[in-house]
């Protein structure tokens, strides 16, 4: 049992007096030096009024019923008293009062305890709203918490009513210097914990965002893809190895379509359908963001698709996605690439070589890679952009030269 200092008092406002001569009297509750007063619903003179005994002297007719009444209050109040006392969470003055006047008290919640909680929740809409790996990512996120929780506080758990900014920017600094995590994981970890914090505040377990002051650290990411140059060398690449050529042909067909791994490998017949335009379109949501994608098959991905066409509804064979980098890097040495290549590449040489450098507008551009909105776009391929008008500008400049001279 959970020992506090804790005190009943009863004051008489003298100086709310009406005209009868009566002033309220109060009960006044004190719990670690933190007050709280409510009113009583007796009014009396202050003549009869015992302060000392907290008392209603004989000399009042209603005396007998008013103190009972009082016995009763603080009788209530010290038996709530104690069975919060018993009970392991620790409670506010505010909790007591809300007992007595019949409200239900919030159950303190704890950090981890409540994140794990989150967890099983989503666990259940896996499959259904979530894919398996977006729930394995929140799991990471959990026992980076848990870890963090050992390291700073040597503690288990966390007062979740206690988190501050302070808490978020610790939390920054432990994956940083102990997880050794890039500033742009670290991003994503933080984001993802606090998406249960944010439901926390929506049932009440916080009145206010802790971390309404976090700013997220702004990441500056070079874009890498390949020229039309390189593009062009390796599709003109002989290889006799077939696992090589697969991954060549493979790699070529995303440099043209922008599907992402996930996207390629369960690209089925079904997704390929007929546009209003005589071209044969790619229709699938994005599995990332569950958005709904219509792309145009370029001439060189149909031919892939072409040479790939058999009886099954899967149109391309199987692979992992650490064995097709891994054959990547292969066929990037025999064609004398420098690049460390992935097949994510291929996305970014769709958006800027084959798109962008095209004078395809931006907002198409977003369009055909499925972004969830046009800040993405901008944000990513705003320096492609600003190379391609640097380059443009260049000749332009060489042509005007060219003509003062004549």
């Amino acid at each position: 049992m959970t020992k506090h200092n804790f005190k009943i008092l009863f004051v008489q406002a003298k100086n709310r007096t009406n005209k009868k001569n009566q002033s309220p009297l109060y009960c006044r509750i004190t719990l670690n030096g933190i007050r709280k007063q409510f009113a009583t619903g007796i009014q009396i003179e202050a003549s009869n009024w015992d302060n000392k005994s907290q008392i209603i002297l004989n000399l009042h007719k209603s005396a007998k019923l008013y103190n009972t009444q009082l016995d009763n209050i603080k009788s209530k109040l010290n038996k709530l008293y104690t069975i919060l006392s018993m009970e392991e969470s620790s409670f506010t003055i505010d909790d007591l009062y809300n007992k007595y006047l019949g409200k239900e008290i919030k159950k303190k919640e704890k950090v981890l305890s409540y994140y794990k909680q989150y967890l099983s929740k989503i666990k259940k809409l896996v499959g259904l709203e979530i894919k398996a790996n977006t729930y394995d990512k929140f799991e990471y996120v959990g026992k980076h918490l848990e870890a963090f929780l050992k390291w700073k506080f040597k503690k288990t758990d966390f007062p979740l009513e206690e988190l501050s900014l302070q808490f978020l920017d610790d939390f920054d600094y432990y994956l940083k210097t102990e997880k050794k995590q890039s500033q742009i994981t670290i991003n994503k970890t933080i984001q993802r914990f606090r998406t249960p914090i944010k439901k926390a505040i929506s049932e009440g377990y916080l009145d206010r965002d802790p971390f309404i002051l976090h700013k997220t650290k702004t990441v500056r990411k070079t874009i890498i893809f390949l020229t039309n140059e390189e593009l062009k060398s390796l599709e003109n690449l002989k290889l006799k190895q077939k696992r090589l050529s697969l991954i060549q042909d493979l790699f070529i067909f995303c440099c043209y379509t922008g599907l992402a791994f996930n996207e390629m490998t369960s690209l089925e017949k079904k997704h390929i359908l007929m546009g209003f335009d005589g071209m044969n379109w790619i229709q699938m949501k994005r599995e990332k963001t569950q958005r709904q994608i219509s792309i145009p098959i370029l001439p060189i991905a149909q031919d892939i698709i072409d040479k790939y066409t058999s009886n099954k509804e899967l149109l391309f064979p199987k692979i992992s996605n650490q064995k097709f980098n891994s054959y990547l890097k292969e066929i990037a040495a025999i064609a004398g690439i420098e690049k460390n290549l992935t097949h994510h590449i291929a996305r970014k040489t769709f958006a800027s070589t084959v798109l962008l450098y095209n004078d395809v507008p931006m907002e198409i551009v977003s369009e055909l890679l499925g972004h969830s909105n046009m800040t993405i776009t901008q944000e990513s391929y705003g320096k492609v952009v600003q190379k391609k008008v640097s380059e443009v500008m260049g000749r332009l400049k060489l042509k005007i030269n060219q003509q003062q001279k004549k």
